[in-house]
């Protein structure tokens, strides 16, 4: 039988990249995490940590087993949740931009229900800039938004990166008509600055023929072949066409998802709904060093 802490314990290895920073957060000892190790790759046969100098990284093997432990270890706590009396109860008010309702709130939502069965969450769809308003001012619990920085030293954690790219119809050739036309959000958006900004640093002519804070506004007009935009990868449509260097379009950052708390109060509920959020979103754990 596979050892629950011991997955654990390397579950938390993998997402917080090192042996260091895991024993502090399962509360133990740096060489009882050794050891736990150790024993888990004996239980596998095979080696789920190679050494690079002072760093440990996870082997192929190592990876393979991370998709099944975060499975274990998940159904390990919900199953008790469901017996629970003590049980996550109370309201969250969540808060979102409506493009990542869409993608990512039904996972979340169906794993966070499934765990905590009492609890109740209320949601709120606005643009990034409106959420750590709401945030600051109490009146959302937590937001998933598009990093930016923020003054005042307000808790923000990137949990999810991703490339921004451009795209148009795949049925239509509207890039190559001389004034680039765009849709893109409002004047407050990020990723409107990032495109403005790109293609003045290449002297493409341009302008604005749709704008709004809505993304199935914005990807209506993409797909009809009436604009070009800007779209994080996961975002992208059927119909969509992504357009790179090769077709004249500079380079755009990447896109950074994050988890906003208030830090007015603090609940079961809303840390529970916090830690379903990071592990649906979170593609930054594996690629990291453990050392």
């Amino acid at each position: 039988m596979l050892d629950l802490d011991q997955l654990r314990t390397f579950v938390a290895i993998a997402e917080y990249g090192s042996f260091t920073r895991a024993a502090e957060m399962v509360h133990k000892t740096q060489s009882a995490v050794s050891m736990q190790m150790r024993r888990l790759e004996e239980r596998i046969g095979r080696p789920i940590f190679m050494r690079e100098g002072r760093l440990s990284r996870l082997t192929e093997e190592g990876e393979k087993l991370l998709h099944y432990a975060r499975r274990l270890v998940q159904l390990n706590d919900e199953t008790l949740a469901a017996f629970d009396e003590t049980e996550v109860q109370g309201m969250v008010r969540l808060g979102t931009p409506d493009d990542y309702a869409d993608r990512f709130l039904p996972e979340i939502l169906a794993r966070f229900s499934r765990s905590n069965p009492k609890a109740e969450v209320s949601v709120v769809c606005a643009p990034t800039a409106n959420l750590i308003d709401l945030v600051v001012a109490n009146e959302l619990d937590v937001a998933i938004i598009t990093h930016v920085e923020k003054p005042g030293g307000q808790r923000d954690e990137v949990i999810r990166r991703e490339p921004l790219l451009w795209v148009t119809s795949a049925r239509h050739a509207v890039e190559n008509e001389d004034v680039l036309p765009l849709a893109l959000g409002r004047a407050t958006c990020g990723w409107r600055r990032a495109a403005l900004l790109a293609l003045r640093s290449v002297g493409r002519e341009h302008r604005l023929l749709y704008s709004s804070w809505n993304s199935t506004a914005v990807g209506a007009a993409v797909l009809a072949g009436l604009a070009v935009s800007v779209l994080p990868e996961s975002a992208l449509r059927p119909g969509m066409r992504v357009l790179a260097e090769a077709d004249g379009f500079p380079k755009l950052p990447e896109c950074e998802i994050a988890v906003m708390r208030s830090w007015h109060q603090h609940s079961r509920v809303t840390e529970a709904l916090v830690e379903h959020i990071i592990s649906s979103l979170d593609n930054l754990s594996v690629p990291q060093a453990a050392e």
